[in-house]
């Protein structure tokens, strides 16, 4: 049986583009019922019917402009009937549009609002416009131990703020069950971020004689590895003694096997020198099946096509019995509908 854990809960969405309706993906997929609202011409996101697709899928959609009185009346007369409001505009424009936390839930005490934005509601960096790397880049997340920064692959702070938010709202619900009243959820994506970047890295404190780790790309073991082929393998060998001695057999480097980690640090660059050399010599997949066999922490890099290619894609980052795959909402399909009836 499919899981639905928040069967019967309302969630009215007002966001665009991929941090809200990503946290709403996740709740639909656990059985909320998801009213999209988009505004005139859609969604942004729709742009991109991929992505659109993979985030909105088993929602409802309608299309009211909140800068018309009549149809902001509906949007406040949803918001009445929702259990969970999610927006993600810049702070200051529910206010504005008369459909900010206090107006809404004034009406409507129960109510979860939560509010996505890319520096919190009250920031001093609230009005400043941006997307995913301007909150990545403002968090230290391009570059957490200095250095030049890279443009990032994936849009971590989206999903990370969608994944916060969702997390935040499961959370304001079960409160909500013991005391009887909403909250307000001011998620912001640098915050997010930043939480993940922490105050410190794993540089300090792991018993080397400096006191301190050798850089990342400079820990025997650990880090990305061209292979002989033109491919890439991930080595996640830390201080684990057991890992190396194995990683040393496999790649032919049996009189390194017994160094400790303190001894593999000191001579840091020289030891990944040589993993890297030994590693340049061999075959992509021959080497992770080699060294996967042998209990060493090895993947291979993978592009999108690589993994899909690999294995089953999840359609959801739990293991749980899910609903079947549910179609994806034509803009304004759902026009003059309301929430449904709780069971």
């Amino acid at each position: 049986m499919a899981t639905a854990f928040l069967a019967g809960l309302r969630v009215l969405d007002l966001s665009i583009w991929r941090p809200g309706p990503y946290a709403t993906s996740l709740l639909v997929t656990l059985g909320a019922d998801v009213l999209k609202v988009e505004p005139p011409g859609g969604d942004p996101m729709r742009h991109y019917a991929g992505l659109f697709e993979s985030i909105n899928a088993g929602k409802r959609s309608i299309v009211l402009d909140l800068k018309d009185d009549p149809q902001r009346e509906r949007a406040l007369a949803l918001a009445d009937q929702a259990d969970v409001l999610v927006e993600g505009f810049r702070p200051g424009v529910m206010a504005r549009l008369g459909m900010d936390e206090a107006t809404v839930r004034g009406r409507n005490p129960a109510l979860v609002y939560c509010s996505i934005s890319g520096y919190g509601q009250e920031d001093e960096r609230a009005a400043l416009p941006g997307h995913d790397v301007n909150y990545q880049a403002w968090a230290g997340a391009l570059t957490p131990q200095g250095g030049t920064a890279t443009l990032p692959r994936l849009p971590s702070a989206d999903l990370a703020s969608g994944l916060t938010a969702a997390f935040g709202i499961c959370a304001a619900v079960i409160g909500r069950g013991t005391s009887g009243e909403g909250a307000y959820l001011d998620v912001a994506m640098t915050d997010v971020m930043a939480t993940w970047t922490g105050r410190t890295g794993a540089d300090t404190g792991t018993g080397t004689t400096s006191g301190a780790r050798p850089p990342a790309d400079t820990t025997p073991g650990y880090g990305l590895f061209t292979t002989a082929d033109g491919g890439q393998v991930a080595l996640g060998v830390v201080n684990e003694q057991h890992f190396w001695s194995a990683l040393c057999v496999e790649l032919g480097l049996g009189a390194l096997a017994d160094l400790t980690f303190e001894e593999r640090g000191r001579r840091g660059t020289e030891m990944q020198r040589a993993v890297a050399t030994s590693v340049a010599a061999r075959g992509r997949d021959e080497l992770v099946t080699r060294l996967a066999a042998a209990g060493v922490p090895v993947a291979p890099v993978l592009d999108r096509q690589g993994m899909l290619a690999n294995a089953p894609f999840p359609p959801f980052p739990i293991r749980l019995p899910l609903p079947e795959a549910r179609a994806v909402p034509a803009l304004d399909e759902h026009r003059g509908e309301g929430f449904c009836e709780r069971a």
